[in-house]
């Protein structure tokens, strides 16, 4: 790796890292507000507002994450437009949202139909071999319409297909075993304080993957 592949490397990391803080988390304390007050509707309309709400939330990650990726990225690679991967990133980000939250929108409903009690959790490791394939399901989703702002302006862009698959293969689960820790706190600060140290590494252990991938391109751009 040369040492303009290493700045731009360093660069994208740091620009992932923080994009997951403040996105994500951002993200999570709407998503968070919203289920609180629509915790006791377990009706249809409940349910179904709080996916439509769960997966409009993602336009904030989409757009904080976004622009700090292409901040990181132009120097390199100035030939994608801003507004083309931002768009690439809103877009991929709410099909990825969409595909994560249905399948516990669904599951509610179902109860809400039956009116029968939750159903158990599964253990720890299916949870995170689950959060693996959904990561890698949901990279290839996010960066799908990313690529379409790279075909064209870099070669072998669809290498960031597979690298992304790669990145969140890894980087989701990292988030679900963030999330199950910080429930178990005793006190709301240790909870913050673990989610947020949890997304700052999730989004370097992203980038740091990914990124890469990306670094590699600027030799064929």
């Amino acid at each position: 790796m040369t040492n303009s592949q290493r700045q731009l490397w360093y660069r994208w990391i740091g620009a992932n890292a923080f994009g997951e803080l403040f996105g994500l988390g951002l993200t999570f304390i709407m998503t968070g507000f919203a289920f609180s007050k629509l915790d006791n509707q377990q009706t249809m309309t409940g349910i179904l507002l709080s996916f439509v709400f769960a997966v409009t939330s993602g336009a904030v990650e989409a757009t904080i994450l976004g622009l700090a990726q292409w901040w990181a990225m132009h120097p390199w690679f100035p030939t994608i437009e801003r507004s083309a991967w931002w768009r690439g990133t809103l877009i991929g980000a709410l099909i990825a949202y969409v595909l994560g939250y249905l399948p516990s929108t669904l599951m509610s409903m179902g109860e809400a139909i039956a009116q029968s009690a939750p159903v158990a959790e599964p253990p720890q490791w299916i949870v995170l071999l689950l959060a693996a394939g959904l990561g890698a399901v949901g990279g290839a989703v996010l960066s799908f319409a990313q690529w379409l702002a790279m075909r064209g302006k870099v070669k072998r862009a669809g290498l960031w297909i597979p690298a992304n698959m790669l990145a969140w293969f890894f980087g989701m689960p990292v988030i679900f075993w963030g999330i199950d820790l910080a429930f178990k706190m005793s006190a709301p600060w240790q909870s913050v304080l673990l989610m947020a140290g949890t997304l700052l590494l999730a989004g370097a252990v992203v980038g740091a993957i990914h990124g890469k991938f990306l670094a590699s391109l600027t030799k064929e751009s």
